[in-house]
């Protein structure tokens, strides 16, 4: 059972709707207004993956391709795409070096941030060198 999308031309609110079939109703009801003005959107295609494709994946060599372990924007776009390629929520803390990590800021001063803020410890023995971003990170080493 598909799901289609439709967008109203009168209050420019975009719905979803559950056909029982194959074959999408034309011009259905507006969920906000009523209105009969819709149009049928291109939806975005979700494909299932098994934990192991997504691991392999990751795996690849050339997820390091452009990464600079010297840019700490590079080094927080890779671990993104590899936090996102793993479809886990990392936790506040994570979100948080990131962040500071896209900013611009090197990996010494925000090891000295969270050690101020207290959290060195909830990140691992060894505060983020417990989590392979200390100051010696190595984005090769996967140990």
């Amino acid at each position: 059972m598909p799901i289609y999308e439709y967008r109203c031309s009168d209050c420019r609110t975009r719905f979803s709707l559950l056909v029982y079939g194959f074959e999408p109703p034309e011009g259905p009801a507006c969920k906000r207004c009523g209105g009969h003005h819709t149009s049928r959107l291109i939806s975005r295609v979700s494909v299932v993956r098994s934990e192991e494709t997504r691991i392999d994946d990751l795996s690849d060599p050339g997820m390091l391709d452009g990464v600079d372990e010297n840019d700490p924007r590079s080094i927080a776009r890779w671990m993104r795409k590899m936090s996102d390629g793993m479809g886990e929520d990392m936790g506040p803390e994570f979100d948080e070096i990131i962040g500071r990590m896209e900013a611009g800021e090197d990996m010494e001063s925000i090891e000295q941030r969270m050690e101020e803020l207290g959290l060195g410890d909830e990140m691992g023995p060894g505060g983020m060198d417990g989590m392979g971003m200390g100051g010696g990170y190595d984005p090769y080493n996967f140990a």
